[in-house]
């Protein structure tokens, strides 16, 4: 029988010394099909080494008490840690990417927030109980997304009643994400836009600088 992939994939960049980790699939509290990424096995690694991570995330969530659990280790982690989202963040796996330093997403990415669900059986009192119980663990829920984006604690209560998809754009207007990943081998035309004014601004001062020639200096090379 093949052996299934773990959920993680640490590599150390020789240059930089920064640890690299993909989630790339569900969160959950126990091993199912064998690429889950468990709170266990998260902090076997997280903590087998020292310094800055990257931390790439690709996945739809899981269990929230499982990604409470890996969100909490992040944040006790020494080293800074960035999160780049990939593909898809959703639920529970949003809550984890809240405690990286820096959130970054690609521009094809989406990031999804929702209200905790879950299955129930029982009598009125048992279901009551439940719905308390999801309540309480919404509160927990939006303690994170409002460390992260300072939104307040009733905007992002109507986010995830609304079952909100975001793209980098939206995310990073609400806070939820730091920036956009960037394609390093791309120069910015930002970048481009001084040179291309340099040469322009050349070619105009050489310009005035006949003209004075041939008028005395009736154009002074600051107008």
């Amino acid at each position: 029988m093949k052996k299934k992939p773990k959920f993680y994939n640490f590599a150390r960049d020789e240059k930089s010394g920064i640890r690299e980790l993909y989630i790339d699939g569900d969160i959950a509290e126990d091993l199912w099909w064998g690429d889950e990424c468990t709170p266990q096995m998260f902090r076997d690694e997280l903590f087998s080494g020292n310094g800055d991570i990257v931390l790439w995330v690709n996945s739809y969530g899981g269990d929230v008490n499982a990604a409470s659990q890996i969100y909490s280790m992040l944040i006790d982690y020494s080293g800074n840690i960035t999160v780049k989202i990939y593909g898809m963040c959703a639920s529970a796996a949003s809550v984890v990417a809240m405690a990286a330093g820096t959130v970054l997403m690609s521009p094809t990415a989406m990031m999804v927030i929702h209200n905790p669900w879950t299955f129930a059986m029982g009598n009125k009192s048992e279901l009551q109980k439940t719905i308390e119980f999801l309540d309480e663990v919404k509160e927990a829920i939006i303690n994170a997304y409002e460390i992260k984006t300072s939104l307040s604690r009733e905007k992002i209560s109507m986010l995830m009643d609304d079952e909100t998809p975001m793209s980098v754009q939206k995310a990073i207007a609400l806070g939820f994400c730091d920036g956009i990943l960037e394609d390093e081998k791309r120069v910015p035309k930002s970048e481009n836009k001084p040179l291309i004014e340099s040469k322009q601004n050349s070619t105009i001062k050489s310009c005035y600088a006949r003209l004075n020639l041939i008028t005395g200096g009736k154009f002074p090379l600051d107008k």
